[in-house]
């Protein structure tokens, strides 16, 4: 008669995911090598926008290897992958609606404060 233990469960009780180290190795290396190119993107200039962009993409690569692997997402369910692409799409909304309005008072910013713009509203500075 075989016993209920002879069976054997490869996921568990769904608590932890062992990564191979090949695959842990692999991602480290991986980011490393994405570093060193952020540091040689900096050397280079590609103008502002250019260089934000570069250093964005890289370091949304980098978080999204340390995200699959790292942290396992890429071994669990798709409920939890849902999860985490909506917080980032509702970050990407707040920080995305924070920024239209950014033209509405960016000639008010003082840049240089031995010459700072006239006050939209109120009395004119006396000379």
């Amino acid at each position: 008669m075989a016993s209920n233990h002879d069976h054997h469960d490869d996921h568990g009780h769904g608590l932890a995911h062992v990564a191979a180290t090949k695959v842990l190795l692999g991602t480290w290396i991986a980011l490393m090598i994405l570093t060193i190119i952020t540091v040689g993107a900096t050397k280079i200039d590609f103008g502002p926008s250019y260089n934000l962009a570069l250093a964005m993409a890289i370091a949304v690569i980098k978080a999204t290897l340390v995200v699959l692997f790292f942290m396992h997402l890429r071994y669990d369910k798709l409920f939890h992958s849902v999860l985490v692409l909506g917080g980032l799409l509702a970050a990407a909304l707040f920080v995305g609606f924070a920024l239209m309005d950014s033209n509405q008072y960016q000639h008010t910013v003082i840049w240089d404060p031995a010459n700072p713009p006239a006050a939209p509203i109120g009395p004119r500075p006396v000379p």
